[in-house]
């Protein structure tokens, strides 16, 4: 199946190219809160390999974070909307902000982390799995692929 999405002026677009809608999370980390401007950010894991740029070309921007982590954003040069990002700690796999998606409205969060910092006038469904900081990784791929 192919999933397009694209900035919010149209000047880049992309494909995914997957066997099914993407599992999503959501990070309520303060840095989430400030990069998104909004609540939380959500997020697709996808391998890189399934992602092409059909118009555009995204402009990169390298974030080192305080912890010396690396985080290779791609976004439009123009409206700077972030479509998605890579990081060398975690090669071959890309995290597509899903508000980029045009299938947006398909996807549904199988998890949230950073909850220590979610705005205090959002609920969590409880049957959705959630941690206060980052997830131990095996608890988190569970959540994901559960589904």
């Amino acid at each position: 199946m192919v999933i397009e999405g694209g900035c919010r002026c149209g000047g880049v677009r992309f494909q995914l190219e997957v066997e099914a809608m993407p599992p999503v999370y959501c990070c309520h980390c303060l840095n989430c809160q400030t990069w998104s401007g909004s609540a939380f950010t959500e997020q697709a894991l996808i391998p890189e390999s399934q992602i092409t740029v059909i118009a555009g070309e995204p402009e990169l921007y390298v974030n080192i974070t305080a912890s010396g982590a690396e985080s290779v954003q791609r976004l439009c040069g123009t409206c700077h909307t972030r479509l998605w990002s890579t990081n060398p700690a975690r090669a071959g796999v890309a995290l597509v902000r899903a508000g980029s998606l045009d299938a947006s409205a398909e996807l549904a969060p199988r998890a949230h982390i950073w909850t220590k910092r979610m705005q205090p006038w959002l609920s969590i469904d409880d049957n959705i799995p959630s941690w206060p900081e980052n997830a131990p990784p095996a608890d988190f791929i569970a959540a994901l692929l559960k589904g």
